[in-house]
């Protein structure tokens, strides 16, 4: 896992290799092509679980000296945090949204874009929302960031979901079973983020009581920590 500043860091297995593109396949190519013949700048857009969050890390996952900024998590500790960001190699900022329409937030942004341009550094963001929708009060911000490469992220459907988490399960050493992946999305919300993040959680339980993903085991460990 790469360690990067103010304790944040990459999921180790956030990576283009894991990522199932599904209807995504032109950003993943874009992302993949940044910094050689592709687009500086590019901005991704899509609703919870579509797979911004993974696409940032992989791409700083592919490049020294990037730096992954989730928005969500440091916005509470101010703009500062973005101090020394203009002269890294490439800078993803996800969940921008989070800190719109924050002036203070806004004014940072607008200066590190600025600088990040005049450098001909590379940079991404990713927000829910287009940035003609975002709610940004800056004009000259909000031009900026509208003028970038826009791609659309679209969530898995029901058979990609399970084939990405058969993906994620075999790199895990993980058998899981057709039943069980019906299981989890019948009975959980069927966004990525979260059915990842309930895999994980399970992986730890079958390891510690050396035990299969069955049904039955799925159903005694959500009962144990209801």
């Amino acid at each position: 896992m790469q360690q990067l500043p103010l304790g944040v860091g990459l999921h180790d297995r956030a990576v283009f290799d894991s990522f199932l593109p599904g209807s995504n396949r032109e950003a993943l190519a874009a992302l993949r092509g940044i910094g050689a013949a592709g687009e500086p700048a590019i901005y991704l857009h899509g609703v919870g679980g579509s797979g911004k969050s993974h696409l940032l890390q992989a791409l700083c996952a592919t490049q020294a000296g990037a730096a992954y900024f989730p928005l969500r998590e440091l916005g509470r500790l101010g703009p500062g945090v973005l101090e020394g960001s203009a002269s890294l190699p490439l800078l993803a900022s996800d969940d921008l949204d989070a800190v719109a329409a924050d002036a203070d937030w806004e004014r940072a942004l607008f200066a590190l874009y600025n600088e990040r341009r005049g450098r001909g550094a590379h940079f991404v963001v990713a927000a829910a929302v287009p940035a003609s929708s975002l709610a940004v009060a800056l004009p000259d911000l909000r031009s900026r960031l509208s003028a970038l490469t826009h791609y659309a992220l679209r969530p898995l459907d029901e058979s990609q979901q399970r084939e990405a988490l058969q993906m994620r399960a075999r790199a895990r050493g993980l058998d899981l079973p057709e039943e069980t992946l019906v299981f989890l999305q019948r009975h959980f919300a069927r966004d990525m983020a979260r059915l990842c993040a309930l895999l994980d959680q399970l992986d730890t339980a079958s390891l510690a009581e050396q035990r299969r993903l069955t049904v039955p085991f799925i159903r005694e460990v959500l009962e144990r920590q209801a």
